[in-house]
């Protein structure tokens, strides 16, 4: 009985550890921001670290990192987006480019959201 117990814990265990793939991070990322009033779309290339003004925003990317063999799948940054005339953090945070809204910029005026890590 207790052997079935262990082998029911195994397997509730192992799909788990089979998930978290490892992850390669990449030399930048590409955004991509949306200006709502006026319609602008415009991409951001950046490296890690780097920094990017789009519209009264200032978008800085710490890490761009991707599933490990994979590089075309699921990218995911950590990014900082700052107001310019504030100078408040208005986003720190990981943003998923399969899933740009589970962790949003919320801003009235701009979306920013990730297109892919660059190799």
């Amino acid at each position: 009985m207790r052997w079935l117990f262990v082998g029911l814990a195994l397997c509730l265990v192992s799909p788990v550890a089979a998930a978290q793939d490892a992850a390669v991070v990449g030399v930048g990322a590409v955004l991509r921001g949306l200006d709502k009033i006026n319609g602008e779309v415009r991409d951001l290339d950046l490296v890690n670290g780097e920094e990017a003004d789009f519209g009264s925003l200032v978008v800085k990317l710490t890490q761009c990192r991707y599933p490990d063999g994979d590089p075309a799948s699921d990218a995911y940054a950590f990014l900082t987006i700052r107001g310019r005339a504030s100078n408040r953090d208005l986003f720190a945070g990981w943003m998923l480019a399969s899933s740009p809204a589970l962790n949003a910029l919320e801003h009235p005026r701009y979306d920013v959201w990730v297109l892919r890590c660059k190799i």
